[in-house]
């Protein structure tokens, strides 16, 4: 995008190595699961995999942490389908099928192409699904990016374990430079001006993304319906397994109470 911010500053190398593990992994999809190859640019295509539930319902396009993998999610998607959700999961450069090395940068840029491809391949015939964005950890980055260009094509924003500020985060891990402040600036505006419906999710005691930085998210972004769940005792990678009925209630009442 033309007006992307400046993450220049944060694709450095060493900034790079402790932040993006990528995983080349991948085995086959489950039954009633597809994979798809999505061209972000020429030569450079991004793997995802697709978990849909019945016809007209309700969808979430969901950015995974930076350990994670698409393939990872054949356990947790059939808890989304209960719910009678369907979720489309996106990998990263250098992660599960997908070419390339990841970058901030790339990152930002390549939820564009990713998102048109789920507008166009979630949709049943005579269906006009409800479609939702959710980012954990890392990939609440891509999540607000999306949320920020295109309000009117997508019905809500969920966070899960994640931050509205890369730039704040890096300043966590002693980071800082001017370039990062303008950036930081960059993103918070960005944050203020989102305005869908929102719903953050954070483990009480993480320990990699403090609370403190959800906390921060709901006070700054712009919606005015917004909704803050703590999940008790719970730390950065076991939130859902310590909340799973708190966590996926969370989920269902925003997703269908803004269905329509």
């Amino acid at each position: 995008m033309s007006d992307q911010p400046d993450y220049s500053v944060l694709d450095r190398p060493e900034v790079l190595r402790v932040v993006f593990y990528p995983r080349r992994d991948w085995t086959s999809p489950p039954a009633g699961a597809s994979d798809h190859l999505v061209p972000v640019e020429p030569g450079v295509s991004i793997s995802c995999r697709f978990y849909p539930a019945s016809p007209g319902a309700p969808c979430i396009l969901y950015f995974h942490g930076n350990g994670e993998i698409a393939c990872d999610h054949d356990w947790i998607a059939p808890l989304y389908n209960r719910e009678g959700i369907g979720l489309f999961v996106a990998d990263y450069r250098g992660y599960g099928r997908s070419d390339g090395t990841p970058t901030f940068s790339t990152m930002a840029a390549d939820a564009h192409p990713i998102f048109g491809f789920f507008r166009n391949t979630v949709r049943s015939p005579g269906h006009s699904e409800p479609l939702f964005l959710m980012g954990r950890s890392l990939g609440s980055h891509s999540a607000a990016e999306l949320a920020f260009h295109y309000p009117e094509n997508v019905t809500g924003l969920i966070v899960e374990s994640g931050s509205s500020n890369v730039a704040r985060l890096a300043r966590l891990f002693g980071l800082s430079s001017e370039g990062l402040a303008d950036l930081g600036e960059t993103l918070s505006a960005r944050v203020r001006s989102i305005t869908l419906p929102a719903l953050i999710i954070h483990g009480e005691r993480d320990s990699l993304i403090p609370v403190s930085e959800a906390t921060t998210l709901h006070e700054e972004i712009g919606s005015q319906q917004k909704r803050l769940v703590i999940i008790p005792a719970a730390d950065h990678n076991d939130i859902m397994l310590r909340g799973t009925e708190q966590y996926f209630s969370a989920i269902r009442d925003f997703v269908f109470g803004n269905s329509g």
